[in-house]
């Protein structure tokens, strides 16, 4: 068996991207030379390690345990990496980060440039992802932390506070739906929305509690961010539903009103979480103690 940590790493980019092509750009490779070194690892192996189909590539039970190894190995190199480079001038590394929407867009910003700007040798690769979607990538090992709502089953990973982020529902002043009496999501429903993107998570998550009640989103227009959102609900393109530190930059400023959400999966808490926080490299571990010190912030 011979392989090297240029196959490893490819590999890896390979089936988290779900295809050769997008792997072997990851890698910095050309596609010819990334399917030769695929097909030289299942050769010296003698199994295959890939099934491949029209929609890309999938691990077999070989593939996944190489994908295991070469996870603990890419993770090991990065610590020596970091180990070594306290020797030198600084450090250096990129921590993985997943986040749902509102951590991206509400409270990572300022916190992620204050960290980044106390640590020039260290980047930060962030991901919007659904909460669900942070937990099987963190389980998985594909990032180093995540930041997800308290909804996400996370039980099988270490998990810290980050932010209260109770979800609300915004509407222009005179909205019909304001003259229910503590109205809900469901209610809402009956009225057309201002959405996020259709990739968005917050966005993701609404409607899947719309088809859990057997009711879908009438999302009349969709927008890059709440901001945006807020702003079109002011001018009367409909309803909305954001995180509540959303609204009150507007308050004052923007004819609305919101109401607290009453359903539980409406008053959320974010939570950072890990694997195994003791058994993150230095640059990350850092990230997190960067956080901890701003929770509620």
């Amino acid at each position: 068996m011979h392989f090297d940590l240029i196959d490893l790493t490819l590999f890896q980019h390979t089936l988290e991207c779900g295809n050769i092509t997008a792997g072997a750009r990851r890698s910095h490779l050309s596609l010819p030379a990334a399917s030769a070194r695929i097909r030289a690892m299942e050769a010296s192996l003698g199994v295959a390690l890939l099934e491949r189909n029209r929609r890309g590539v999938q691990p077999t039970p070989a593939g996944q345990a190489l994908l295991q190894h070469a996870r603990t190995i890419g993770q090991q190199v990065e610590r020596l990496q970091f180990d070594l480079a306290q020797y030198a001038q600084g450090q250096h590394g990129q921590v993985r980060l997943l986040c749902n929407t509102a951590a991206l867009t509400e409270y990572l910003p300022e916190l992620l440039a204050s960290y980044l700007a106390d640590n020039p040798g260290v980047s930060v690769d962030v991901q919007e992802l659904p909460s669900l979607r942070i937990v099987q990538s963190l389980t998985q090992g594909m990032a180093d932390l995540g930041i997800l709502s308290s909804a996400a089953p996370s039980a099988h990973l270490q998990t810290l506070p980050f932010r209260d982020d109770p979800l609300v529902l915004v509407a222009p002043p005179e909205h019909p739906l304001l003259l229910q009496a503590n109205p809900s999501f469901i209610d809402s429903l009956a009225h057309g929305h201002v959405g996020l993107g259709a990739s968005s998570a917050l966005g993701l998550y609404l409607e899947e509690q719309a088809l859990r009640e057997g009711r879908r989103m009438r999302v009349r227009v969709r927008a890059e961010g709440f901001d945006g959102v807020i702003r079109m609900v002011a001018g009367g393109a409909g309803v909305a539903v954001v995180p509540q530190a959303s609204v009150r930059r507007w308050q004052g400023v923007l004819p609305l009103r919101w109401v607290a959400l009453e359903e539980a999966w409406a008053k959320r808490q974010l939570l950072l979480c890990a694997r195994d926080f003791t058994a993150l490299p230095g640059y990350a571990a850092g990230l997190v103690a960067h956080l901890q010190a701003n929770v509620g912030l």
